[in-house]
């Protein structure tokens, strides 16, 4: 039986839960479609979610059509949730984008695109609606071929074998326009190949709510779909973590190899670099809410299992490669305000727990202003999480204003030393802080020698530096593109513990930042957004006057007909609410459509820098100074005079360059 795992994605309000449910309704999975508006979708099994009427978290449900096995899988589309609906995106065979007639391609539609396009998923269109009002047929698929691809096909023509159909299909491939040209018409496997290699996009035209268009586009996609080979050997990818009705966590997966059973012991490295081994408890199929227990699943299929807590979303199992870091991640930092009272320790606790099922949640806490802070993409992923510390841990919280999340790293290696030695303590570490490609995240190794600090020791002080988020000594903020290398160490056969290693570490990357600072090389990073503006020509001028003020990277605009498309990088911290005022401007006629490109040089760092009056020496969590003993007792050396009075030395030899030798030796923790 053929198979596969279906994505429905869609900027909100497209109907695509309606779809969803349309779907398994014609196919018999379920006895009459759901509403939305009514709170009786299948899919939406959320309080929230049927609360709002929008998908907040991916939900699964499976059908038979002519043959076929298949396993959908309802993605958020609110763009507050898009980060969820990329994680979803990893685990899809194929995707089915839906437009909405009404609204045509909007900014998140084409972010979509991309995504689906970044990982290789073949996609079919479903403009849905087509029974409101709308331009018709011929113009909003000259839409999708504008904006999305000129691969974009009315499926319905295609199959029915329209010369024009058939030739507009033939013309995205060498080979299939050589068949078109000898026979005048592409076999079944020629349009199956052209769709799995994303040259060719079906557009199904229909009205989900009225069961409109949704058996043509089963048939559609049966018909279109090619049969899949999978490796013996097991191998998964976690792309979901949530809790059960009863509490329990579960880690939704996608079996790529082999199959997965009940009772089999799993291993891995968790989030900071430790390595994990348990064993996978229940096996289950989900059908919306409901759920049934199996003894085990074979690859091509997706499941929910209970056993493993220390996979996030993005894990990878068995075989199965380590994955892309994700594209789509908030920039925005928001303090976390609970009730006057509350265990403010407790509650970091929750967020922490809600971080393992959302990464993207970015919880710290600062020490020195006794706060918890949350990373988020806006304010209806605020209500969500409050409601879920409401209602699962008892906290009634509120959301300081939101803030741009910068982060820091070097632009030259950094050598620095930490030392502890309170009474009856002892460790020392030196380290090595260079600069490492934009976006690598953070990367520990080691180049210490085994019969200078024994290995144990050495894995402590790796895994003691993986623990924590290291902040940059500019603002304060995370440290990133970096790679932290062990130097060298010394212990004492009486007096070292574990902790004192772990204060030592600390302070020898920190002392290495300082010294950076002193010397320029210390830089602050923001994020950018990669974007596309799209105005009436008569209104290009202010767009790019604008463009110009919000110090954005951009190419010359790209006229088509009276409208103009600009791309290029902005720093999100000048686009505020520039898209209410892309719309003001052109009479609701432009579009700014925004995707997280990376983080660059920050464009006004100085100003930044001032505003956050950081004074890294004041920061005692996190001091650069160090701690000797002296006469019986430990005291305090300044940052700067740590190295005079440091035990231990290092071959010159272990400065030299990194290489790709290396990188067996090294973890990354992306942060």
């Amino acid at each position: 039986m053929r198979q596969a795992v279906v994505g429905l994605l869609a900027h909100v309000d497209a109907g695509k839960t309606t779809l969803a449910e349309a779907l398994l309704a014609e196919a018999g999975a379920i006895r009459t479609a759901g509403r939305v508006d009514g709170g009786t979708s299948h899919l939406d099994t959320d309080a929230m979610e049927r609360e709002r009427g929008i998908t907040i978290f991916s939900a699964t449900a499976a059908l038979d059509w002519a043959g076929a096995h298949l396993m959908l899988v309802d993605a958020p589309g609110h763009v507050d949730f898009s980060a969820e609906a990329e994680r979803t995106i990893a685990a899809l065979d194929c995707a089915i984008l839906v437009v909405g007639a009404n609204d045509g391609v909007q900014g998140h539609t084409e972010t979509l695109w991309d995504l689906l396009a970044r990982h290789e998923v073949p996609t079919f269109v479903f403009v849905n609606k087509c029974d409101l009002e709308n331009p018709g047929r011929e113009e909003l698929l000259a839409e999708l071929v504008t904006r999305l691809s000129p691969g974009c096909v009315d499926a319905a023509a295609l199959l029915a074998g329209d010369a024009a159909a058939v030739e507009d299909a033939a013309a995205t491939d060498e080979a299939a326009l050589e068949e078109c040209l000898e026979t005048g018409a592409l076999s079944a496997e020629t349009l199956r190949r052209l769709v799995a290699g994303r040259a060719l996009f079906p557009v199904f035209f229909g009205a989900a709510l009225r069961g409109g268009g949704v058996r043509e586009l089963l048939d559609g996609m049966v018909a279109f779909l090619a049969e899949r080979s999978w490796p013996k050997e097991f191998a998964a990818r976690v792309f979901r973590v949530s809790r059960g009705a009863r509490g329990e966590r579960l880690a939704w997966l996608k079996v790529t190899g082999g199959a997965l059973r009940a009772k089999t012991p799993l291993s891995g490295v968790g989030r900071r670099g430790e390595p994990w081994a348990e064993k996978v408890n229940e096996v289950r199929l989900y059908q919306g809410a409901s759920f049934e227990t199996v003894p085990e699943v074979p690859a091509g299929r997706i499941c929910a299992v209970t056993g493993l807590s220390h996979v996030i979303p993005g894990s990878a199992l068995g075989a199965e490669p380590e994955g892309a870091c994700p594209v789509l991640a908030p920039v925005l930092s928001y303090q976390v305000i609970p009730e006057p009272g509350a265990d403010v320790t407790a509650l970091v606790r929750a967020l922490r727990e809600l971080a393992d099922e959302d990464p993207m949640l970015g919880v710290s806490w600062q020490e020195q202003l006794q706060e918890a802070h949350v990373q988020l993409m806006g304010e209806v992923q605020q209500d969500v999480v409050a409601a879920l510390l409401r209602g699962r841990y008892g906290f009634n919280v509120t959301f300081g204003p939101g803030g741009i999340l910068y982060k820091e790293t070097v632009t030259a290696p950094a050598e620095g030393v930490g030392h502890f030695e309170p009474l009856r303590h002892y460790a020392e570490v030196r380290v090595l802080v260079e600069p490492t490609a934009p976006g690598a995240g953070v990367e520990f190794g080691t180049r210490c020698a085994t019969d200078e600090l024994d290995l144990n020791w050495q894995r402590l002080i790796l895994t003691n530096a993986q623990e924590r988020d290291h902040l940059g000594v500019l603002t304060g903020a995370p440290l990133t593109d970096v790679r932290v290398t062990l130097l060298a160490g010394r212990a004492h056969a009486k007096h070292t513990e574990g902790g004192d290693f772990r204060q030592a570490t600390y302070r020898a990357v920190r002392q290495a930042l300082m010294g950076a600072r002193e010397r320029g090389e210390c830089r602050l990073l923001e994020p950018w957004y990669r974007f596309r503006l799209t105005v009436p020509s008569d209104r290009v001028g202010r767009a790019l006057t604008d463009l110009t003020r919000m110090a954005a990277d951009f190419a010359a605009p790209a006229a088509t007909g009276d409208v103009a498309r600009i791309t290029g990088e902005v720093p999100a911290s000048e686009v505020g609410e520039y898209a209410l005022e892309v719309a003001r401007y052109t009479g609701g006629r432009g579009r700014l459509s925004l995707e997280l490109s990376g983080y660059r040089a920050c464009h006004n760092a100085d100003e930044v820098i001032a505003a956050a009056a950081y004074d890294p020496e004041a920061d005692l969590p996190n001091t650069p100074d160090s701690v000797f003993c002296s006469h019986g007792a430990g005291h305090t050396v300044k940052w700067r005079d740590v190295p005079a009075h440091a035990h231990t030395v290092v071959d010159p030899a272990r400065l030299r360059p990194y290489r790709a030798a290396d990188a067996t030796f090294f973890s990354r923790n992306i942060a």
